[in-house]
């Protein structure tokens, strides 16, 4: 009853400092306060203040761009956003908890589903996360039997590729990965010693005009092909890292290339794990890195993820969320 007395704009300052949990019980004491907490601008507050310490984002839950270019001052009455509804359905835990109140028919066919045997789901992995990082991140996976168990190197080899690595997720699930690095190892070595870029190998280059400008566009080698037509899904690693620079309009038109639908089926899901070499260095949050690689632009399940290479850190909830969908994918 007290709160009431003050003038909106102090109440507003009041709720600002509440946790949107506890606005949203405040808006169930009564009709007014149930207004009150829909406050755009309080909602907008909330939603850019916390969504650079959120660690995941996916295809149903990125936030609309405008949010974050367009000022307050500039929206109209008429173009508000609903704010309130944006956080809650980008906000980590309401998609957990949206998840784990899926309805009971769909645990039960998820449990017949797993009575099924498959062949171990194989994953494609690449990305500049995999070679400019202080950190490796495959080799933090094969040595950390603690959180990601190796299984073992299947016999089911790609020309020019090998067979990847099996692991095992949570002592049950297998799944398989196949890393594919731009350059050899060699190269890789000498261009961190002298601190030069090297020419991705796994790609090459096709113009073409779009109107009076040149537009980018890549195609895969041929070993590439193969593992893109036989893979459940891909993981992209990208590097996250604040201080470096990142040409993503790049990274965008190779990620299309490996996701290109005239090599699989265009649902495959796509996994971006956006790592940090260890978790004392500065990272774009997963929010922007979804933003600036245009994931938006993709027709195809994606999540964005982040991960630390030196602890792994992240990487299991990518996983999950991959194998998920993988799962999904062949049920269909």
């Amino acid at each position: 009853a007290a709160l009431d007395r003050f003038q909106i704009d102090v109440q507003l300052h009041i709720m600002s400092f509440l946790s949107p949990q506890d606005l949203c019980h405040l808006g169930s004491t009564s009709c007014y306060w149930r207004a009150a907490v829909r406050d755009p601008l309080l909602w907008r507050y909330f939603l850019l203040r916390d969504l650079p310490f959120w660690t995941s984002v996916d295809w149903k839950s990125l936030p609309d761009v405008e949010i974050f270019n367009k000022a307050f001052s500039e929206v109209s009455d008429n173009e508000l956003h609903d704010y309130m509804a944006a956080y809650k359905k980008s906000c980590p835990q309401s998609r957990k908890s949206l998840k784990s109140s899926r309805p009971r028919y769909e645990a039960v066919t998820s449990f017949l589903q797993s009575l099924v045997t498959h062949a171990e789901p194989r994953f494609a992995m690449f990305g500049p996360g995999l070679e400019e990082l202080d950190d490796s991140l495959v080799q933090k996976m094969m040595t950390c039997p603690e959180i990601l168990l190796v299984a073992g190197l299947p016999q089911r080899q790609i020309h020019g590729i090998g067979s990847g690595v099996s692991f095992q997720f949570n002592n049950n699930q297998k799944f398989n990965v196949l890393t594919l690095y731009s350059t050899t190892s060699a190269e890789r070595r000498k261009a961190r010693t002298e601190q030069a870029v090297t020419v991705n190998k796994m790609f090459y280059q096709e113009n073409s005009a779009v109107g009076s400008q040149q537009a980018v566009h890549y195609s895969v080698i041929a070993q590439v092909k193969k593992v893109c037509e036989v893979v459940d899904g891909f993981i992209y690693v990208a590097n996250a890292e604040a201080h470096k620079k990142h040409d993503r309009q790049e990274e965008l038109a190779r990620i299309l290339a490996m996701l290109d639908p005239a090599l699989g089926p265009a649902n495959r899901p796509l996994l971006v794990l956006s790592c940090v070499s260890h978790a004392g260095v500065e990272r774009i949050p997963c929010v922007y890195m979804a933003h600036q690689l245009q994931l938006n632009l993709l027709r195809q399940p994606w999540m964005v993820q982040d991960t630390v290479a030196a602890t792994l850190a992240g990487l299991l909830n990518g996983i999950e969320w991959l194998l998920e969908e993988a799962n999904f994918k062949n049920a269909q």
